[in-house]
């Protein structure tokens, strides 16, 4: 019984023995099997990733491909584009600068034409002109004047001024010592050196344009304007430069003194484009004037008539009332009035021209600051006064100025008056002592010239007090110095 128990219990142990071997063995089938099939899976996951991958990257590289193809088609076409464009407009800017070139070519070539055209005629005006006044030179003036007077009668002093004067002018050179007269810019530099440092110091204060034009009306030997120029010059003052003058001989001598100049007749062909700068030294006094008498019945103009053959002064016959100050209508009987409207036409175009361009002008000449009774007129000669109606164009007939009448004209016209100055009372505020010092300073062996000449300028029983400066400006020019 024990042995069988044994057995059997050895049996079992054996068969348990075996079913685990064999479980065991199973287990480790099932065990490899699972392993071979992860093993498969992983393998088989790695080649489908790494197909995966090289499919990506194939079609990364073909995108790549692509996007670089179209790139590089896009780059061609731009460039291509480009290109066209770059020869289109070279094409266009040389066709461009041929056609600027072709125009400037023509508009040069109409330049001189109309240069030529204008120099040929400025060249036959002057030829003209010089024609007419070598005639009025030429003329007995004085004969002409008494078969007039003879043929129509009497004559307005206003015409025989007029006349006498024109042909005065186109006969001679009236200035300096060897003239007829001297004015201020001939007696001392001082005088254009303080016009210059006034023109300069407002055109500084206007912001120093270059688009400027100076104009001096009646000037002489342009010795005013050669000084006025180098001292504004200083500063950078360079402006168009334009001279009133109708004498074709003191337009030979003005241009040796400033060969930049424009000439004109009148101030009717001076330029409008931008400011005047003007100045007129001794110019409104040449001007012709008539002269009125209040008599018992009423205002009459006196005339220029023959007494035998001489000429004289004679009362016209025609009512002359109606030009005569509002304030000198009811005038005592013997009164005598000047009155100028060639002064009165010239100040209203400055005005107008001040008001609509814009500048300055300065008015220097003899005269009083309200208007007077009594008889102005004078003639010199050699230096010296002699008859008025002695030696008609063979001597300077002047007037003096009307200040007062100038400013109201002035003013009607758009130009505001910056003020009136005695010429001494003017200089000194413009400092012509302190230059007057330092001339001495400089030339010591001229210093009694120097002072003879400021004082001839200056001082009242001289140039000073009879003489007066008149400022005038367009709006909102600022008032310049000497007239605060």
């Amino acid at each position: 019984m024990a042995e069988d128990k044994a057995r059997k219990e050895a049996e079992d142990s054996a068969k348990r023995e075996a079913a685990d071997k064999k479980a065991k063995e199973a287990a480790d089938a099932r065990r490899k099997a699972e392993e071979q099939a992860k093993a498969e899976a992983e393998q088989k996951a790695a080649a489908e990733a790494k197909a995966k991958k090289e499919a990506e990257e194939k079609a990364k590289r073909e995108a790549e491909a692509k996007a670089k193809k179209e790139a590089e088609a896009k780059a061609a076409k731009q460039a291509a584009e480009k290109a066209k464009r770059e020869a289109e407009a070279k094409a266009k800017r040389e066709a461009e600068e041929k056609a600027r070139i072709a125009a400037e070519k023509a508009a040069e070539k109409a330049r001189k034409e109309a240069e030529a055209r204008a120099e040929a005629e400025q060249k036959a005006r002057e030829e003209a002109e010089a024609k007419a006044q070598a005639e009025l030179a030429a003329a007995d003036l004085g004969k002409n004047f008494r078969r007039l007077i003879r043929e129509t009668g009497p004559i307005s002093l206003s015409q025989y001024m007029g006349e006498s004067n024109a042909r005065y002018y186109a006969s001679r050179d009236p200035l300096g010592e060897e003239g007829d007269f001297i004015t201020a810019p001939e007696i001392s530099q001082m005088f254009g050196e303080l016009v210059g440092l006034w023109l300069a110091d407002l055109w500084v204060k206007m912001g120093a344009s270059d688009n400027i034009h100076y104009v001096e009306l009646g000037p002489g030997r342009g010795t005013l304007s050669k000084d006025v120029l180098k001292t504004a010059g200083k500063y950078g003052f360079n402006p168009h430069i334009h001279f009133v003058e109708g004498s074709i001989e003191l337009r030979k001598i003005q241009r040796q003194a400033v060969p930049t100049v424009h000439f004109h007749n009148d101030l009717s062909t001076l330029p409008e484009d931008r400011p005047l700068l003007i100045v007129a030294n001794e110019f409104f006094d040449a001007l012709p004037i008539h002269q009125l008498v209040r008599s018992a019945g009423g205002w009459h103009e006196r005339m220029v008539g023959l007494d035998d053959d001489k000429f004289a002064f004679v009362a016209g016959d025609k009512p002359m009332d109606a030009i005569v100050p509002s304030s000198w209508k009811d005038a005592q009987q013997g009164a005598m009035i000047e009155t100028s409207p060639a002064a009165a036409t010239v100040m209203g175009e400055i005005a107008q021209r001040l008001a609509n361009q814009g500048g300055a002008a300065l008015i220097i000449d003899y005269g009083a600051a309200e208007l007077a009774s009594g008889s102005t007129l004078q003639a010199l000669k050699d230096h010296k006064k002699v008859d008025p109606l002695e030696m008609p164009g063979e001597a300077d007939l002047t007037a003096h100025v009307d200040f007062e009448m100038l400013q109201e004209v002035a003013l009607k016209n758009g130009a505001d008056v910056m003020g009136l100055q005695t010429q001494g009372d003017w200089l000194r505020q413009l400092h012509i002592d302190t230059r007057l010092e330092a001339l001495k300073r400089k030339s010591p062996n001229h210093a009694a010239t120097l002072q003879r000449q400021r004082d001839r300028l200056v001082e009242d029983d001289q140039m000073g007090e009879l003489f007066k400066v008149l400022g005038l400006c367009g709006r909102r020019w600022p008032i310049g110095e000497g007239f605060a």
